[in-house]
């Protein structure tokens, strides 16, 4: 029996699109707000979008830091000469070396590793290192580097991927409430190159019904699950919302909502007499096809104020080791689902290939409805690369530890500390000839200490050495995949 995609479809239309068609000067000269994903009410162009591409907390003024969106390579880096961060091309005019394999040079200008061109905050080249005097080739348009529009917000810098005159009347999209007493939020944040596709990740992030199974052990518990009836209040180009009235675990934490706001980012919004108010949000930015980052944050405002003590004295790093594992969750099936998926679209839609027969799933043909209504692929007509081994999709150091200040420089403790832990013990082991000449109980308990020393640094060293590696590489066996205890 074939399911089908039909859904509760109530379209949010902005006044100018049903009006005269406007001008996009016209509209920004006029302070209205331009629709993000372009002015075609039948097309979703990702193009038009403001992207999250960092944690300002995780960039360095001083280095310069890559990033690929939508195919693009990109370069961010600090000017210092206009106290703010740029995002340029990553691409010179002159031999298309990369900008990033450059520095930011004594003057703040951002200089090309190839031939020395340098360029301002604005994308203006300021110098030709080769041309001669009385030359002015850099005044061309052609001399400049792409530089696009940018925007900080709630922690994290922005940026738009399409005209960059649509860019200041186009909505970055944020989440409201954490601007509604922003003191009383505590927020833990979080990130990872994921090797699967953007709408593969919001299509799980925006079902609650696999927590139960498919994160068992690690925040869901296979005992909590039972049925779970969606409703989607409203859809449109812009996203949809909504809610599950009984909410998670059998209804005991209460009725949860949930918002999608096209094309990138979702939030769970939960208000329990238990724990207070909960946010689960997700940014999803893509970089190529079968490849997007995770932006995940998860805001708290606590009823009680030992919790809120406790995660805010949490240190990042440990934070984001627990996260990852809980990414590694999904992380194989989901790469290997997609292309499953890809096989078999040229010959069956998504209510084909999919058997969605209960309400747990409204969520998940919201999305895939969206997307087709709106033509809101964005990569059309492109294949997923080849498939990845078990090994290379566990791994957290490229994906996550080598962008992240907090995880970076903790490994670096570690490593440190993993040194030390040698030092200590080389000690210890150099004072044993002095238990030859030693005698009574002074031998006895120098012989207890020296023991000792050796023992506890040999017992850190290996402690630190599994730490270590939960910076580079995830488990092999999930949590849920455990034998259960007998008994049970």
């Amino acid at each position: 029996m074939k399911s089908s995609l039909t859904l509760v479809d109530v379209e949010q239309t902005p006044p100018h699109l049903s009006d005269t068609p406007l001008t996009t000067a016209d509209i920004a000269s006029k302070g209205q707000t331009l629709p993000a994903g372009g002015d075609d009410p039948n097309r979703f162009d990702w193009q038009e979008v403001w992207y999250p591409i960092a944690y300002v907390s995780d960039l360095d003024k001083d280095k310069l830091t890559t990033f690929t969106l939508l195919e693009r390579d990109l370069v961010i880096w600090w000017d210092h000469n206009a106290d703010t961060w740029r995002v340029f091309a990553d691409q010179c005019p002159h031999r298309l070396a990369r900008l990033s394999e450059g520095r930011i040079d004594e003057d703040g200008l951002i200089e090309c590793p190839y031939h020395g061109w340098a360029f301002s905050g604005t994308g203006d080249c300021e110098r030709i290192p080769q041309q001669v005097s009385g030359r002015s080739a850099e005044s061309s348009p052609r001399a400049c580097v792409d530089s696009f529009p940018i925007s900080i917000q709630q922690g994290l810098l922005f940026t738009y991927a399409g005209q960059p005159e649509r860019a200041a009347s186009t909505p970055v999209p944020i989440v409201d409430a954490l601007d509604e007493s922003p003191e009383d939020w505590i927020i833990l944040n979080g990130f990872r190159d994921l090797p699967y596709d953007v709408l593969t990740l919001l299509e799980n992030v925006l079902d609650p019904s696999h927590l139960p199974y498919t994160h068992h052990r690690s925040v869901g518990n296979r005992s909590n699950a039972g049925p779970v009836e969606l409703e989607v209040m409203e859809s449109g180009k812009q996203g949809f919302s909504g809610v599950w009235e009984e909410g998670p675990r059998q209804g005991k934490l209460g009725t949860q909502t949930t918002t999608f706001v096209a094309p990138g980012l979702m939030w769970h919004d939960l208000t329990s007499s238990q724990f207070g108010r909960t946010l689960t949000v997700v940014y999803a930015t893509p970089v190529r096809k079968g490849e997007c980052r995770i932006f995940a944050r998860f805001p708290f405002q606590f009823s009680s104020k030992v919790p809120a003590w406790m995660i805010s004295h949490t240190p990042t790093w440990f934070s984001h080791l627990g996260q990852n594992a809980i990414l590694e969750d999904d992380q194989i099936f989901l790469h290997f689902q997609e292309r499953y998926l890809e096989r078999t679209r040229d010959s069956k839609s998504i209510a084909q290939a999919f058997y969605l027969p209960t309400r747990a799933d409204r969520f998940v043909l919201a999305l895939h409805q969206w997307q087709e209504r709106f033509h809101a692929n964005p990569f059309p007509g492109q294949s997923l690369p080849p498939e990845q081994t078990r090994d290379q999709l566990l791994d957290r150091y490229y994906s996550h530890t080598v962008n992240c200040a907090s995880c970076s420089q903790a490994l670096k403790n570690v490593k440190r500390l993993r040194k030390a832990m040698v030092g200590l013990a080389l000690i210890a082991w150099t004072l044993t000839p002095l238990l030859v000449f030693g005698f009574g109980i002074f031998s006895i308990k120098l012989s207890i200490a020296v023991t000792a020393l050796i023992f506890s640094s040999a017992v850190a060293w290996l402690s630190l050495g599994q730490l270590e590696r939960r910076f580079y590489k995830g488990r092999s066996i999930p949590p849920r995949n455990h034998p259960e205890k007998k008994g049970r």
